[in-house]
């Protein structure tokens, strides 16, 4: 009951603190140009996205942290007045919702999200992946080939994260199964080459939320920054790696050990909770075949490239990698997502597959399917716009510009844990590079320290988001493969933390490599340093193999 008093008079406090500002600042700019907030390029201006980060790590929930970042913006910029706050927050030209709403790049995100949620329930509709399970069981004999056939679906559907961890596990599901490979490896699989692919993949909703995170005005090319970051990007190309190792290998270690050694011996689950203990394949889906998985796949990459070379001028005489680099990505993926979504219309119905009021059915699902990432996303343009206009991003530079230089150079490891443990306490990763990037972007408004830095925030982020537990993706991976969730994480938890000490590492030797190098540093350098950081995690994992006892024999003989 006391707690409970404190809480209403402190509540009661601030409000008639906020009501005494209103009443003795204006609650209107008279010259815009000249206007400038009392904190500005202050400390306090980093207020919004801390208070975000404070917020999203004690509750665990992203859209309110961000809210109640966004609203300290405004309050912020406003001077404590209650209605300067809240024109700014819904209608500032520079940093308001409704402005960055109205903004041509940002909805065409928008839209070319709606257009991928459609593309997925229409593809999950037909039957393809049904297809494809029946297919690959009549083709794949041993363990090793269904576990590599998962990666390989995996890393095909990479366009989205919520479509991989919908349609992997229903497809493979059965072909694990035949092979004794246990659920919670799948699961693993499954999780493997959700988030870690789609963040290294051009054409993805991923791609274009990262691209939408650098803040407009910072003269930085979003798109170009993303292509930068995916050799920097150690913890999602090294998982791959190490998925791959494991396969051909047929190493185990942790409780994942357990879990394939009693597999083989017929019990898949291990656990006592047993989730859908006894499915099997009903083969309900009898219209639908391969192709209508692959080919409406396919389109959308080859019609998304399209869209970005054609925006960036490449039909008007520019070189194939100029326009690439200099596309408008927004207009590109919204080009290529419509010309994928109508040949998938015309190529289900020509091969009759689907009904005209199955392709209005999926409408509204893809579109609602996409409500979470498009709210993130919203929020997190406006918390970058309150950001901006609070002068943080002068705060930073000038702060980093007195600090010592070898401080500078441990900040891309830095970045990677902080990023990290949000994730993993919120269970989002697109949440947190959204609040990150911009003030990595304020860090360092170019060179290879940016593009470092920028690609150890997405590592991170979706290092944390592999590993929580409350992650959208870890508890999907768990459905699609029907396992128990506890024990996906559980067994998850070795291999990512393994791939996270790894790529720590390497982070902190790119900072040594940058301080070395300097204004030197290049494209090159950063494949030699993810050559470098392949070696030493194969150099590990063979260590923990020969640890472990393994020899691999049973793997090539068993069937």
């Amino acid at each position: 009951m006391k707690n409970k008093n404190l809480s209403w008079a402190a509540a009661l406090f601030v409000f008639a603190l906020l009501l005494w500002c209103t009443a003795a600042t204006p609650g209107k700019i008279a010259d815009p140009s000249t206007y400038t907030c009392a904190v500005y390029s202050t400390f306090f201006s980093l207020l919004p996205p801390v208070i975000a980060i404070v917020l999203a790590l004690n509750t665990k929930e992203v859209y309110t942290s961000l809210l109640v970042g966004i609203a300290s913006g405004a309050l912020l910029y406003a001077n404590g007045n209650l209605e300067l706050a809240l024109n700014t927050l819904f209608f500032h030209e520079e940093g308001g919702m409704i402005a960055k709403l109205s903004d041509s790049s940002n909805v065409g995100i928008l839209v070319f999200l709606v257009m991928l949620g459609i593309l997925v329930a229409l593809m999950n509709k037909a039957g393809g992946s049904a297809a494809f399970g029946r297919w690959a069981s009549k083709h794949i004999h041993s363990r090793a080939g269904a576990q590599f056939a998962t990666l390989l679906l995996g890393v095909m559907i990479f366009v989205d994260d919520y479509f991989n961890c919908l349609t992997v596990g229903s497809v493979m599901r059965p072909v694990t199964d035949r092979q004794k490979v246990s659920r919670a490896k799948l699961a693993y699989l499954i999780d493997a080459t959700a988030a870690p692919i789609c963040i290294i993949a051009p054409v993805s909703s991923w791609a274009a939320a990262v691209t939408s995170s650098v803040p407009e005005g910072s003269g930085i090319n979003g798109f170009t920054m993303f292509l930068r970051t995916i050799p920097y990007n150690y913890y999602a190309l090294l998982t791959v790696v190490m998925s791959l190792f494991l396969i051909f290998t047929g190493t185990d270690f942790g409780s994942m050990k357990l879990n394939e050694d009693n597999a083989k011996n017929g019990d898949l689950f291990t656990t006592e909770d047993r989730p859908y203990g006894d499915d099997v394949d009903d083969g309900t889906e009898t219209k639908g075949h391969v192709v209508d998985l692959i080919a409406p796949v396919l389109v959308l990459i080859a019609a998304c490239i399209f869209g970005m070379i054609y925006t960036g001028g490449f039909f008007d005489g520019v070189d194939f990698v100029t326009a690439f680099a200099d596309c408008n990505a927004s207009a590109g993926l919204v080009m290529g997502s419509s010309i994928a979504l109508l040949f998938t219309f015309v190529f289900y119905r020509v091969r009759s597959v689907m009904t005209f009021q199955d392709f209005a059915a999926c409408i509204p699902e893809g579109f609602k399917a996409m409500v979470s990432p498009m709210l993130i996303l919203t929020l997190a343009w406006t918390l970058s716009g309150m950001t901006g206009l609070l002068g943080a991003k002068y705060y930073v530079a000038n702060l980093l510009g007195g600090s010592a230089a070898a401080l500078q150079y441990l900040l891309p490891v830095i970045i990677f844990l902080v990023a990290v443990f949000l994730a993993f306490a919120t269970g989002t990763s697109w949440g947190t590079f959204s609040i990150l990037i911009p003030i990595v972007c304020h860090a360092f408004p170019e060179g290879e320290m940016l593009v470092i830095s920028i690609a150890a925030c997405l590592s991170g982020a979706v290092c944390g988001d592999h590993c929580s537990p409350i992650s959208d993706t870890t508890i999907m991976a768990s459905a699609g493969a029907h396992c128990s969730h506890v024990n996906h994480v559980s067994t998850q938890l070795p291999y990512a933390m393994t791939a996270a000490a790894i790529s720590a590492g390497c982070y902190l030797l790119c900072g040594a490599a940058q301080a070395v190098l300097g204004d030197a540093a290049n494209t090159l350098t950063s494949f030699v340093l993810l050559a470098c950081a392949i070696v030493i995690e194969l150099v590990v994992l063979s260590i923990v193999r020969a640890r472990t006892g393994h020899t691999g024999k049973e793997e090539v003989t068993k069937s």
